[in-house]
């Protein structure tokens, strides 16, 4: 231990730790008695409180806001491959007991003990999120532990996302095993998907949504069905599948319109499926203009509020899409409207779906909410893993 940089905190910053927190902040470090220029990004720290005592083991980032993250409460435990795949295999169990198949997502960061890490599995391929210096550094361990337990065909790292950019970190896509697939196919509550994996968003699919679109099937049985912001149609494709009279899929990517129409006749639903290439917005006013109306109507649009500074516009864009939205709603029938942003508590989205409601004149009963699914579980001390919800409203006519 003694050869391991050590971070020592300022008085009382301790407290956030010690209740289960992961991260340090730069301002909670005592820079006086423990610079943090010197430190190497990536580079492993012991963490110490103000009077010199041990709170675990971490690695850290100079550059970073976050300036280190826990992985151990015990000073001595280096990030090594036999750590990491311990903690894989820890976390692929909770899985492998709550879906059949081998479709999840397997690492899910802060909530599975590994800070800055995200591993989504697609049957025998592996793709890697890093978000982090410090587990840019372990990346050749972590497909190893991969390699190990499940010996997959294909391991990827995908690393495009915004978030290193503030660990001074470069987009990053590398082939650890095997080779990079165009696309992917995917088990997701008893519907097959295919996927763009090399032009695909993150990952490819997100399966933190899988909870919300099990609710789906008694709400959409004959029933004219909606998808705005489709994607590869997750959620519209399955509506069909699950008995609705017609779908209508709403994707400015005209790419993933193309998989939403290839997943519709993969599963036999093709002839009720239709697709609008098109901004959300529009494409919601041009339906509304030619009388359109939907007994189910989902919105589950990209993160609108990224950071705290773009709340006040990232509301006002869940009002103008959520109000579009309802007014495409048969009347008594159900809007689904989520949001994938963790500035936007739940409470705030169902303010947006009241006052949309009043604003257009609507009773709306809010009947159901649901979170992430399963495989993305929440870290209790860590409110910034529990970042998704959609709210299942019924909207009728005022009485």
């Amino acid at each position: 231990m003694s050869s391991v940089p050590v971070l020592r905190l300022k008085r009382g910053e301790e407290r956030r730790i010690r209740s289960g927190h992961l991260w340090v902040y730069s301002n909670e470090v005592d820079i006086a008695v423990t610079p943090l220029k010197p430190l190497t990004p990536g580079g492993e720290v012991v963490v110490e409180d103000s009077r010199g005592k041990p709170l675990g083991r971490a690695y850290a980032n100079p550059h970073s806001l976050i300036c280190a993250r826990l992985f151990s409460r015990d000073p001595n435990q280096s990030l090594n491959q036999a750590f990491i795949e311990k903690a894989i295999e820890r976390a692929v169990q909770l899985r492998e007991r709550l879906f059949e198949g081998g479709c999840y997502r397997a690492v899910f960061a802060d909530a599975d003990g590994l800070s800055g890490l995200v591993i989504d599995r697609f049957n025998d391929t592996f793709v890697i999120q890093s978000g982090t210096a410090g587990i840019d550094a372990v990346l050749n361990d972590v497909a190893a532990a991969l390699d190990n337990l499940y010996q997959p065909q294909n391991i990827i790292v995908k690393s495009e996302s915004a978030v290193r950019s503030q660990e001074g970190l470069a987009p990053m896509v590398q082939v650890l095993k095997g080779e990079m697939p165009s696309e992917i196919l995917l088990q997701e509550n008893g519907v097959e998907y295919f996927a763009p994996m090399q032009e695909g968003q993150k990952t490819g699919w997100f399966y933190d949504h899988r909870a919300a679109r099990r609710r789906l099937q008694p709400l959409v049985a004959g029933a004219r069905v909606l998808d705005v912001f489709s994607y590869c149609g997750a959620w519209g494709v399955l509506a069909a599948a699950q008995g609705a009279q017609s779908v209508t899929c709403i994707d400015s990517s005209a790419r993933a319109i193309e998989f939403v129409q290839r997943n519709a006749a993969h599963n036999g639903v093709a002839e009720r499926v239709t697709t609008m290439t098109m901004e959300a917005n529009a494409a919601m006013k041009e339906l509304l203009a030619n009388g359109q109306r939907f007994d189910v109507v989902v919105l589950d649009p990209p993160a609108f509020i990224k950071r705290k500074k773009d709340f006040k516009n990232g509301l006002a864009g869940y009002h103008a899409i959520n109000e579009l939205a309802m007014r495409l709603v048969e009347p008594g029938g159900v809007l689904i409207s989520a949001s994938c942003s963790m500035h936007l508590p739940r409470e705030q989205l169902l303010d947006v779906v009241r006052s949309s409601g009043r604003h257009i004149d609507r009773f709306v009963q809010v009947f159901a909410t649901e979170g992430q699914a399963e495989d993305h579980p929440i870290h209790p001390a860590i409110p910034e893993s529990e970042y998704l919800k959609s709210i299942f409203a019924r909207v009728l006519m005022n009485p």
